[in-house]
């Protein structure tokens, strides 16, 4: 009987991680696989080069390599094949004294991208709640 049960508890736990890489998977389709996902996070370093608000956070920065390395953040959050190799957030954002309004600016950005592309809402909010967790090791004032 315990085989049994263990046999039962292994099939819902794997039936459980199946489900979980779905939904992720959904999500990284939802946002238009990895092409997809490189129109919106380009589209929104433009319209943060362009937000009197943030801009001057990006200045002296390799405009290319943020390109590169927010498609593949945003890839992998979705759910999608993709391996992030840039610095963590806290790294990355270290020094730069950014304040919640300057998340906010930059999630408004991200925002209008993915409109820009017809991303539904619903859409937009389930990638949204997988960035939110970053704001903690992104504002730092």
């Amino acid at each position: 009987m315990k085989a049994r049960q263990s046999i039962v508890f292994a099939f819902v736990g794997l039936a459980a991680l199946a489900a979980s890489a779905r939904a992720e998977d959904a999500l990284y389709r939802d946002l238009g696989e990895r092409p997809g996902i490189e129109k919106i996070a380009n589209q929104m370093i433009d319209n943060a080069l362009a937000d009197d608000r943030i801009k001057h956070t990006f200045d002296d920065s390799n405009i290319p390599r943020i390109r590169l390395m927010l498609t593949d953040q945003l890839c992998v959050v979705a759910g999608g094949p993709c391996v992030y190799k840039g610095h963590t957030m806290a790294a990355t954002h270290r020094g730069l004294h950014l304040r919640n309004r300057d998340f906010d600016a930059i999630v408004e950005d991200l925002q209008k991208s993915m409109d820009k592309y017809g991303i539904p809402f619903p859409v937009q909010n389930r990638l949204l709640a997988r960035l939110a967790p970053m704001q903690h090791q992104v504002v730092t004032r």
